[in-house]
C-alpha cells in the first residue's frame, strides 16, 4: 500500500468509493432512507472539488486502486474517511488514520475531531477518540445519527 494527495482526476473513484461503501458497509446501522440521503451529497460535485483543492486529502492505493481516503480540513478535522468495501479489516483505516494525525501535528493541532457514524464509532474509540456528543443531523427528511469526536495529542 502506498499513500499519494489527492488530485481532481481522482475525483469520479474517490465518489464511486463513497457511495459503495457508505450503501454495503453502513446498511446495518443506518435504514435505505437514511443511505440514500447520506450519499446524496456526492451529487453536489462543487463541494467534493473545494475539499480536493483545500484540504489534505490523503489516498491509501492498494495495486493503483484507491482502497480508502481521508481528508484532514483546516489541519484538526478529519472530513472524509472511508475504506472501499472490498478493503475493510485489512488494518487501512489505521495506517490512514496515523498518516491524517501526523500531518495534525504537523501543522501544529494538538487536537483532532470529526463527526463520526454510529458504523465508524468503535473504530475510532479503539484509536483513543472520545465521545463529546450525539448529534442528529437532518438531511432529506431522514435522520442522521453521528457523533462528534475527538482527540487529543500527547
Amino acid at each position: 500500500m502506498i499513500f499519494k494527495k489527492a488530485t481532481i482526476s481522482d475525483l469520479k473513484e474517490m465518489q464511486q468509493l463513497y457511495i459503495e461503501t457508505i450503501q454495503s458497509v453502513c446498511k446495518n446501522d443506518y435504514n435505505p432512507e437514511q443511505i440514500e440521503a447520506w450519499i446524496y451529497g456526492v451529487k453536489n460535485t462543487d463541494r467534493w472539488v473545494e475539499v480536493i483543492e483545500t484540504q489534505f486529502v490523503l489516498l491509501a492505493i492498494i495495486e493503483n486502486q484507491i482502497a480508502g481516503f481521508g481528508t484532514l480540513k483546516g489541519g484538526n478535522y478529519i472530513d472524509f474517511f472511508y475504506i472501499h468495501k472490498d478493503f475493510q479489516r485489512q488494518g487501512i483505516a489505521a495506517k490512514l488514520l496515523i498518516e491524517l494525525e501526523l500531518e495534525a501535528k504537523n501543522q501544529h493541532s494538538k487536537i483532532i475531531t470529526s463527526d463520526i457514524s454510529i458504523t465508524a464509532k468503535p473504530f475510532f474509540e479503539k484509536k483513543g477518540f472520545i465521545t463529546k456528543a450525539e448529534q442528529k443531523n437532518i438531511r432529506l427528511n431522514a435522520t442522521l445519527i453521528n457523533y462528534k469526536m475527538e482527540k487529543e495529542f500527547k
